[in-house]
């Protein structure tokens, strides 16, 4: 029994772990909400990405398009410049020059947008840089969710150990119980006994039949039995 009484987990014991599984159960219920909150912020990031990269692909199809539309107008001014040059040797030659002036001015103008063109795609240089930067951002971000799972699982495996070590000490409680319960009626037959054997006694019985209190474990009638409320939390 006192070896037994050494292993009992006191109210106070019992409390203490109750109070850190529930701790345990916040910390994963908050490390949960964080992983949903990161994947929500994940999913939104890639949306954005890919935002990005749509209106990324269209400017450089419009770029593309633009530069294009504009080489052919520049080779048709080019070589409307050189038909009419080559008119010019007739006798409108003062009208031909004019009309290849105003050619050439619009020649100018075409540079000039095309010029703005190839600044419009060198601006979007910086939009590619900051798409590799948000790459690199989603990537931090898929680390920390993995950590946060890897967490995550650490916990549950705690939890899980937890519950198996509560269940192997209300076993062992129950079979405390179960023996402090078969002690207590063993003490009252031998009680029911001592009592009987001194009715039919003088008023100085022999040695070794009457049961003194001193003979009673402390505690063992009243409070060997484990606390019943104790063993339902720990269900």
């Amino acid at each position: 029994m006192a070896g037994r009484n050494q292993h009992r987990l006191t109210p106070t014991e019992i409390r203490l772990k109750e109070d850190l599984i529930a701790a345990r159960s916040r910390e994963i219920q908050t490390l949960l909400l964080d992983n949903q909150r990161l994947a929500a912020s994940h999913v939104a990031l890639k949306q954005d990405v890919l935002a990005a990269q749509q209106d990324l692909h269209r400017l450089s199809a419009t770029a593309s398009s633009v530069k294009a539309e504009r080489d052919a107008q520049v080779r048709e001014v080019y070589e409307r410049s050189r038909k009419l040059e080559a008119e010019s040797r007739s006798a409108e030659s003062n009208r031909v020059r004019a009309q290849i002036k105003d050619l050439r001015a619009e020649r100018d103008q075409l540079s000039v947008k095309l010029k703005e063109v190839e600044d419009d795609i060198a601006r979007t240089q910086p939009e590619q840089k900051e798409f590799s930067d948000l790459k690199a951002d989603i990537e931090a971000l898929r680390r920390e969710v993995q950590k946060g799972r890897a967490a995550v699982e650490y916990e549950r495996k705690m939890k899980a150990t937890n519950f198996e070590l509560g269940e192997v000490m209300e076993k062992h409680l129950r079979s405390m119980a179960r023996e402090a319960e078969k002690l207590r009626a063993e003490l009252a037959e031998k009680r029911a006994m001592a009592a009987g054997v001194g009715s039919g006694t003088s008023a100085n019985p022999a040695p070794g039949y009457a049961v003194p209190q001193s003979f009673v474990e402390p505690g063992v009638g009243r409070n060997s039995v484990p606390d019943q409320h104790a063993v339902h939390q720990w269900q």
